[in-house]
Order: C-alpha cells, then structure tokens, then sequence
C-alpha cells in the first residue's frame, strides 16, 4: 500500500551527522570552498539518508563516502528537528558517534576530512551549532540514552537548542 503525502502537514528530510573519534582527536570535516551551505566551515561527517536507507546504513555509507574510514562503535546520540521554512518542512538531523580504527582519510567532493584535537576545535571556523553540540557528544556516557533537541531562531537571529527533558 502506498503512503499518500497529506497537505499541510510537517514534513522533513532525514540527515545524518557523526563525530567519529580516535585518541584524543575527534574528525572533522572541512567543507569544500564551492558548497552552497558551510563552505569552508567544519562540521562533523553525515549526509542525506536515501530513500529506502536506515539512518545508521545512512550513517556508515556518508563515513564512507566522505572519509574511507571504517569505524566501530557508531552510536545513536541524538535526534535535532530543525524547521526550515513556514510552509512546513524541516530537516530531522540523526546525531551519531563513532571510533575510527585508523587515521588515515581521504577528502571527497563534500570537502577534507582533518583530525582536530578537540581542545583545538575552539579556535576553528566552524557551524554554528558545533560548539553546542560537540561537548555534549563527546561528555556522554556509552550507555546514557538519546537527547532529543529543537532548534529555532530568536528574534536576533540567534540558534536556540532546546532539550526535551530526559524521561525516567
């Protein structure tokens, strides 16, 4: 049976983001100076999750993709809803971390991967949501459990992320 698309309802485009680490060092990746969002800018690894694809095979094929990298460990961290426009559309953005088995990477078109000691993060021109998110990843516990995030704009301008309240 095919699922019909029901007017004015939200809608949303599936996205993965990792933050893959080795050591003391996490992978970020420097966006290529001709891409239309973030040029230049580091972010973590991630992309659109296909049609037909779950969000971790998104996950491992964009790691792939856009570093060679293998990794282990890669965990479900987070779920940020960030609307787009008032129409009703919105990017649902699946958070990931992972281990590298190795540092060796390569770039693609996406950009250059770099490995980043993560007390040197704060010095680099990154997204803007980067130095929120990053040490909330890199801070949680193996088994702590999925945050659930909303990011809006203030009247400024200005990202507000808000958290949904852990559940017991």
């Amino acid at each position: 049976m095919k699922q019909k698309i029901v007017p004015d309802r939200y809608q949303v485009v599936p996205r993965t983001l990792c933050f893959i680490t080795h050591g003391d060092d996490v992978l970020l990746l420097r966006g290529a100076p001709d891409k239309k969002i973030w040029p230049d800018q580091y972010n973590g690894v991630g992309g659109h999750v296909r049609p037909g694809e779950d969000v971790r095979t998104a996950a491992r094929r964009e790691i792939r993709e856009e570093t060679g990298l293998t990794v282990r460990d890669l965990r479900l961290r987070g779920v940020i809803n960030i609307p787009v426009d008032p129409e009703g559309t919105g990017i649902l953005l699946f958070v990931f971390t992972a281990a590298a088995e190795g540092r060796d990477v390569r770039p693609s078109e996406e950009g250059t991967p770099e490995w980043v000691p993560v007390d040197a993060v704060e010095g680099l021109d990154v997204v803007e949501d980067l130095p929120i998110l990053l040490p909330r990843l890199l801070s949680m516990g193996p088994d702590e459990p999925p945050f659930f995030a909303l990011y809006t704009y203030d009247e400024d301008g200005n990202l507000v992320v808000t958290y949904a309240p852990p559940t017991a």
